[in-house]
């Protein structure tokens, strides 16, 4: 059920402009909801594709840093140094593992990807009705609330589906 209320700047709530109480959503408003539901489902679309492409890049950089290091780990070179090359593979070990949040980050966004768009299906059905081709398509909104239930990150805490 779609609340007509909306939390104001100091937080009262508020009649949304364009939804007042009554049998129905009008056309306009509903043709603007169902556009919002759209940008908004579109954003989180190129959302995911520069996430995706940053942790690509920041992968392929933390492997380069890591073949450096290991390159000058094969040279000779005294316990301190040593000691400093593993540090800084540790390192890269970790900046590595807090890079899988880019897994649990984009199931995030497509779970709420699809949710918008089942959101925006199920308002072009039920206000605008059925279209030529003898329907509206409705996608399904996900069944489950939450995919990812991991709220940090830390070594060996990961839950990959």
């Amino acid at each position: 059920m779609m609340s007509t209320t909306a939390q104001t700047p100091a937080g009262a709530e508020g009649p949304v402009p364009g939804l007042e109480p009554g049998p129905g959503l009008g056309l306009a408003v509903a043709t603007d909801l169902q556009d919002h539901l759209l940008m908004a489902s579109n954003d989180l679309e190129r959302l995911h594709t520069l996430l995706a492409d940053a942790c690509d890049t920041l992968m392929q950089r933390f492997t380069d840093a890591s073949q450096h290091i290991g390159a000058l780990m094969d040279r000779p070179a005294d316990d301190t140094t040593r000691a400093g090359y593993q540090r800084l593979m540790q390192d890269l070990g970790g900046a590595v593992t807090a890079l899988q949040f880019q897994d649990m980050a984009s199931q995030l966004i497509h779970h709420t990807h699809h949710r918008l768009r089942s959101c925006a299906d199920v308002l072009a059905r039920e206000v605008f009705g059925a279209d030529d081709e003898g329907g509206v398509l409705v996608e399904a909104p996900p069944q489950r609330p939450n995919p990812v239930t991991q709220a940090e990150m830390d070594a060996g805490s990961i839950e990959l589906f």
